[in-house]
């Protein structure tokens, strides 16, 4: 079955090798003061709604420029066949701290999962992310998917979010290494993360927003600094197969749920 590619964007590319490089083989970013000399990353001293009205104000002054000096890529190309058995071949943690394969997570020949990856623990517009995830959940369940929810950080900082949402532990892992991150190709890098016209519309969603965050804490951040530029995205498998495939553009720009049902019911009609 082919690739369905859905809304506004769905970015699809040739996977990296199954032997990704971990985080610390990654270069380190560098801020370039003299580029944002007034853009500071997230601190205990901000809350997340003082970091959100910054970068909303931030990203509004930036955002025409941005789009009148580079073009958001709307080119789409398939996954190489076997990119299932590549991401099965990946390890991951569970949110209890035991090591697991993707291909363990679910039937690798007929079963239906939506993975969904988080930017990281820490990150406040991820936590309104698993919170819409967690309130269709039941919906998931009805229709025969299984949910998984994969983040940047440690089984110690998935507990954060889990505990504090709260977010069902059995469908949380931890991907310190952005190895599965690497194999998709999901993007990562300071301008996509805080300077993503794309990002815009998730401060449309402030009220969901703020729900989400009543318990949030900072300590569920990454302790290295590649980790926080990591962005997210979500994917439908049906076993190996890829059905669906979104790569969020910037901070915040997550898939659309109706978009991820529809290809749900369409496969089980099929």
């Amino acid at each position: 079955m082919a690739v369905i590619v859905g809304g506004r964007l769905l970015q699809i590319v040739q996977p990296f090798s199954s032997t990704s490089p971990s985080v610390s083989s990654r270069p380190s970013p560098q801020f370039p003061s003299k580029l944002y000399p007034s853009i500071v990353l997230p601190s205990s001293s901000l809350s997340p709604f003082q970091f959100s009205r910054t970068m909303s104000q931030k990203q509004g002054s930036l955002a025409s420029g941005a789009a009148a000096s580079s073009t958001v890529s709307t080119s789409t190309s398939q996954f190489s066949g076997d990119i299932g058995e590549i991401l099965g071949d990946v390890t991951i943690f569970a949110a209890t701290g035991e090591s697991v394969a993707f291909k363990d997570l679910w039937d690798q020949n007929e079963g239906l999962a939506v993975v969904a990856f988080l930017r990281h623990f820490g990150c406040p517009f991820c936590w309104e992310f698993a919170s819409v995830l967690k309130e269709s959940k039941p919906r998931f369940d009805s229709a025969g998917l299984k949910l998984i929810v994969v983040g940047v950080g440690t089984p110690e900082k998935a507990c954060m979010l889990a505990e504090r949402l709260p977010f069902p532990l059995e469908c949380l892992f931890a991907d310190p290494e952005c190895k599965a991150y690497d194999v998709l190709g999901l993007y990562s890098g300071f301008g996509r993360t805080f300077f993503n016209p794309a990002s815009m519309k998730a401060f449309s969603r402030f009220d969901s927003l703020k729900k989400a965050v009543k318990n949030y804490t900072i300590k569920a951040t990454p302790d290295g600094s590649s980790g926080v530029l990591q962005q997210g995205g979500v994917f439908v498998f049906k076993g190996k197969q890829l059905l669906y495939a979104w790569k969020d553009e910037g901070t915040g720009d997550h898939a659309p749920l109706d978009e991820i049902f529809d290809v749900c019911c369409k496969v089980q009609a099929a």
